[in-house]
């Protein structure tokens, strides 16, 4: 193990913290393994925000809650009861705390209303999310007009800052992420005109897709990308790209929401030397969400991006018992097999698999594919032979998250080599 880097000595620090379990993101993930470990420990939660809990925070629709909390409600509302469940546990949530730096094993330097600090935890658990690639990172040229978003920078400017975005829009990408976007657009005025996708299909489940499509109107282009974006003082219109037949289209609008696309928040992980895995970009972790570092653990998108809060609440409520266990037993994590995939998966979380881990939250391994599959009949092999075969009834859709049965992975031997994943 590598320790991560220090700060320089010579770094001004006006107070110490010291905590049994420091918590880097106060989102579901975050807020959900803190309730669980502040029962009986001393939880300090860091978070940028002004405010906890997350992406749902300014997500003011319906869709929250439904595997965690066995209820559905909108994201703010699911927002403020993590957090108000985390501080009734006894976890301490510092808000506007910017993590700058490591500053030592399992230490940080933040900075933060009250100054510099220094926050140390026995055990750390890395929460920080994900966000949307912006335009500028999908290579999509043309003008440089104010009225590009992500979903993020939307939600932001209309729940927080009450700000309308504009009148017509064009979102780009189909997935789940992509119909909030929608919703936000419409409770703001805003009509969105077209949605893309690369795809032969909407990403989204089927028994949404065609119902919002229905009841919100929306036209959606499959096989279409957007290739250009037309304005000066702001957008006029976006160049589509219909990719069978090769021709090309102008919709005017005034709006553009570049949706999905996700990456890892994983700044604070490669600051630290954390083993990252080249297929997600987040920490390479194991069943129990160990790191390469001893007690750091990793939990939600982070780890993988991205899935729907309440299954990023699911992990924290894993990693917690992971947490425990270190805490009881501190001890370097065993070495282990790495965890690939085949075409047409595209990354597998947890990517390793290590001796006496157990398994991951839910018994599921979690995959993200570029291409559709129906009924597929998975296989993972190692060492050249077939370790595990199962074939399930849900497809394999691209801009979701694939759940395959941890027991795929029974045959397989940690000591023996890379497992890789595909489908017959």
């Amino acid at each position: 193990m590598t320790a991560p880097p220090q700060l320089e000595a010579s770094a001004q620090v006006h107070a110490d913290v010291h905590a049994d379990v420091v918590i880097v993101g106060g989102g579901p993930a975050g807020l959900t393994a803190a309730r669980e470990l502040a029962r009986d420990l001393h939880v300090v939660v860091l978070d940028r925000e002004t405010e906890a809990g997350g992406i749902p925070r300014h997500s003011d629709h319906l869709g929250y809650g439904v595997r965690d909390l066995r209820r559905v409600t909108s994201g703010p509302a699911y927002a403020r009861r993590l957090v108000a469940s985390a501080r009734e546990a006894g976890a301490e949530i510092r808000t506007e705390s910017t993590v700058t730096g490591w500053a030592g094993d399992r230490t940080f330097a933040i900075t933060s209303p009250q100054g510099r600090l220094l926050v140390h935890g026995d055990a750390v658990v890395i929460a920080t999310g994900a966000r949307e690639r912006p335009r500028s990172a999908r290579l999509v040229p043309g003008d440089r007009p104010p009225g590009v978003l992500t979903t993020g920078q939307l939600q932001n400017l209309v729940h927080l800052q009450h700000r309308s975005p504009g009148t017509r829009a064009v979102v780009v990408g189909a997935e789940l992420v992509s119909w909030s976007a929608v919703l936000t657009l419409r409770e703001a005025g805003c009509a969105t005109v077209l949605m893309t996708t690369e795809h032969e299909r909407g990403e989204s489940y089927a028994a949404l897709r065609g119902p919002a499509r229905v009841a919100l109107r929306v036209d959606v282009a499959t096989r279409t990308r957007v290739t250009r974006v037309v304005g000066r003082d702001r957008v006029e219109a976006v160049e589509v790209l219909d990719t069978r037949s090769g021709q090309r289209r102008t919709v005017a609008c005034d709006v553009v929401v570049f949706t999905a696309d996700w990456i890892p928040d994983n700044e604070l992980v490669r600051l630290g030397g954390v083993d990252l895995d080249p297929a997600t970009l987040g920490p390479r972790v194991d069943s129990a969400l160990r790191t390469s570092l001893d007690g750091v653990f990793a939990a939600g998108n982070v780890v993988h991006p991205v899935d729907t809060a309440d299954i990023c609440a699911l992990d924290g409520r894993h990693v917690a018992h992971s947490v425990r266990q270190w805490l009881r037993a501190p001890s370097p994590a065993p070495a282990g097999a790495r965890i690939l995939v085949d075409a047409p998966f595209r990354w597998v979380a947890p990517s390793l698999l290590a001796p006496g881990a157990g398994a991951p939250s839910r018994r599921r391994l979690l995959l993200w594919a570029d291409d559709h599959r129906t009924t597929p009949r998975l296989v993972a092999r190692q060492g050249g032979r077939v370790v595990g075969r199962r074939t399930v009834p849900w497809p394999v859709a691209p801009g979701r998250v694939f759940r395959a049965p941890w027991s795929l992975l029974d045959g397989a031997d940690p000591t023996r080599g890379d497992i890789t994943i595909g489908v017959l």
